[in-house]
């Protein structure tokens, strides 16, 4: 059995009690936290890994609740449109791409939310050109070698321009072919298993590019196969305006017609939730992935982070495609969400400790995952970062989640997924980043010229 001994580190648990351990120590026995203790452990095997944390914090390692990898190949377009202009500008460009191009795109995108923070990760594929070949596969493949926590959606689009949607037509499919390939998705890699590193999740991609019947018929086959749920949700006006003209209701009332809410359900953004729509979504324990840095960068309004987390929904952080937040950095996602709730709602509106319980227990509790991981305690996953403070960077802040959440982003000593350490050093153990970065620059560019 392995074992690793975590000694010396102010220990940030996010546990039941929210208890911050200074000079603690944490112990790993075969990939799962078996003590947490501020006295010296000295039970443990000889052949125990001693990782020293002194000058560092340990959290829970950060939860990603919404991506879209592919996109990372893509990245610095359409930078000043608004949602839909930049839907419109982009959708011709990811039509061309394929299973070399979506793995590639993947190594890069997980590389920098793993050199982040980033321990387990989502993704929401719902681009399928009918000569990409097994995207989906492509992406598992990669994200299985950098060694990261895993819950890939089988996305889809059946609404396209000819129909009233924005995608155009090549990457869309049939609803037959749309349900046939999700069950097929879940058959192949959905794995329920308590310390599960890949689970499947089904993602119709928005209410403006599927069509009613396929909500309908995809809740349907998710709540058989008995995985989660997920989908955009009330990221603009533009959207409110959409399912107002086409459907009468607001967003969330839509959604929920057609079967879309509970606890197997979480929306990407949520950013036009109104007051009932937060209340709906508290009663129903309705998730939200909330993603500041894009909401931004695409010029949306501000999320009610606030009025979620009083409510009790569960709220969890996402860095969202790298098309709409080059950076993609998790960490960073808990900084923003901190300054656009106070941009909102006033200095107090959203604490550093709430930030970070967002980007951990909060992401954990979005996934349904928050029995095994996003909180530093006896008996879960020992999934967990150790984060590097004694540099210029946060020399003299004393209260380490300030330093963390306010601060810049520290070098990671080291980053455990299922106790495998994946990062040592700030240096990312499972691929070589520099020889990723020219694979990424070589892809995007063949992108753009298949593109024309």
């Amino acid at each position: 059995m392995s074992q690793t001994l975590i000694e010396n580190a102010h220990v940030i648990t996010v546990d039941a009690a929210r208890r911050e351990l200074p000079s603690a120590s944490v112990r790993i026995d075969d990939g799962v936290i078996t003590e947490v203790s501020t006295d010296p452990l000295t039970d443990v095997g000889s052949e125990v890994v001693r990782v020293d944390g002194r000058g560092c914090v340990l959290t829970p390692g950060l939860v990603n609740t919404h991506h879209h990898l592919y996109q990372w190949i893509t990245r610095g377009l359409a930078a000043d449109h608004t949602l839909f202009e930049w839907l419109t500008t982009l959708y011709p460009i990811w039509a061309g791409i394929d299973e070399q191009a979506v793995h590639t795109a993947a190594l890069g995108g997980v590389g920098q939310l793993a050199m982040s923070g980033c321990t387990t990760t989502t993704d929401h594929h719902y681009v399928f050109p009918r000569e990409g070949g097994d995207l989906l596969g492509a992406e598992i493949a990669a994200v299985a070698s950098l060694g990261l926590r895993f819950h890939p959606t089988r996305g889809s689009m059946d609404l396209s321009e000819k129909d009233g949607g924005l995608p155009p037509d090549s990457v869309v499919q049939t609803i037959d072919e749309i349900l046939t390939a999700s069950a097929d998705a879940v058959d192949r890699w959905h794995d329920p298993s308590p310390s599960s590193m890949l689970r499947i999740a089904l993602a119709p991609c928005s209410p403006f590019s599927v069509t009613t019947d396929l909500l309908r018929e995809s809740a349907s086959l998710a709540r058989d196969l008995g995985v989660r749920m997920h989908t955009h949700l009330a990221e603009s006006p533009d959207e409110n305006t959409y399912c107002d003209e086409h459907f009468g209701a607001t967003p969330l009332q839509y959604m929920e017609s057609v079967g879309w809410v509970g606890d197997d359900v979480w929306f990407a953004h949520g950013v036009e939730f109104g007051d009932d729509d937060i209340a709906r979504l508290a009663a129903t324990g309705t998730g939200v992935a909330h993603c500041p840095t894009s909401n931004a960068r695409l010029g949306n309004r501000i999320c009610r982070t606030r009025d979620l987390v009083a409510a009790g929904v569960p709220v969890g952080l996402g860095v969202d495609g790298a098309a709409s937040n080059e950076s993609a950095r998790l960490l960073e996602e808990a900084h923003q969400a901190v300054l656009m709730a106070r941009a909102r709602g006033g200095a107090t509106a959203l604490t550093t400790r709430t930030a970070l319980e967002l980007g951990t227990l909060g992401g954990a509790r979005v996934l349904g995952r928050d029995n095994e991981i996003g909180s530093i305690e006896t008996g879960k996953l020992a999934d967990l970062v150790l984060w590097d403070l004694t540099g210029l960077a946060h020399a003299g802040i004393d209260d380490p989640v300030a330093a963390l959440v306010l601060g810049a982003i520290p070098p990671i000593r080291g980053s455990w997924v299922g106790g495998r350490r994946i990062v040592a050093d700030d240096e990312l153990r499972t691929a070589d980043l520099d020889a990723v970065a020219a694979d990424c620059a070589t892809e995007h560019r063949r992108l753009l010229d298949k593109a024309g």
